[in-house]
């Protein structure tokens, strides 16, 4: 692998490039289900998402759930979404701004807490692996921050600066494993999190990819 120079981009997957809100959605109320809890509305599940996810379901339930719930739920939730994942899309514009932001001589990879063995044939499913110089998905167990990742992700990224960095994603934990490295942060509303969830973390939001990255432009350039 060559050296990377200019700006780059570490993108997120689910919610971000993928658009598979409506397949999570069904996953976590099938979830639920199993302890009784009333099925989310998108609304809702935006307004009370947050990572880890343990912490979510404590908000909902007034709890954490103990090991044996937690086990079952996420055993739960990936088999429902696996399921319903085939229905899902890329983001409407994602192919054209992976391609343009390579063709102007940029870089960008992927990170994401979706299991790698998995996140890899989707993304080259979809005919876009060759924009990355890397991509990698979750290798440990599930629940966890991206913080400690995105440091392994950019420590093995060959000529990548941290502060030339951006990442985009839909949740307030890409921002915090941005601010761990040392770069900046763009969060997009067509994910987990309400708009006003995501503006109280303090880096710009957006509405749209291609926002995204004309914002994460201004800022790797800044």
């Amino acid at each position: 692998m060559g050296k990377v120079t200019g700006a780059h981009i570490v993108w997120d997957w689910n919610g971000t490039l993928f658009h598979d809100i409506d397949a999570i959605i069904g996953a976590t109320n099938a979830a639920f289900a199993e302890l009784g809890l009333e099925p989310l509305t998108l609304e809702r599940y935006r307004e009370l998402y947050c990572v880890p996810v343990p912490k979510f379901y404590e908000r909902l339930i007034g709890r954490l759930p103990t090991d044996a719930e937690w086990e079952l739920m996420d055993e739960i939730f990936h088999r429902y979404y696996t399921e319903h994942r085939v229905a899902c899309e890329l983001t409407e514009g994602a192919v054209e701004l992976l391609a343009e932001w390579v063709s102007a001589g940029r870089s960008q990879s992927l990170l994401s807490m979706y299991v790698h063995d998995e996140l890899v044939p989707l993304v080259r499913g979809f005919g876009i692996e060759p924009h990355f110089i890397r991509v990698d998905g979750r290798t440990g167990p599930s629940g966890g921050s991206k913080a400690e990742h995105m440091v392994r992700h950019l420590k093995a990224l060959t000529g990548v600066e941290p502060e030339r960095t951006v990442v985009i994603g839909d949740a307030a934990d890409d921002a915090v494993a941005a601010l761990r490295v040392g770069a900046r942060a763009v969060l997009y509303t067509g994910g987990s999190h309400s708009r006003a969830s995501l503006e109280e973390v303090g880096v710009p939001v957006v509405d749209t990819l291609g926002e995204a990255v004309a914002e994460a432009e201004r800022l790797a350039a800044a």
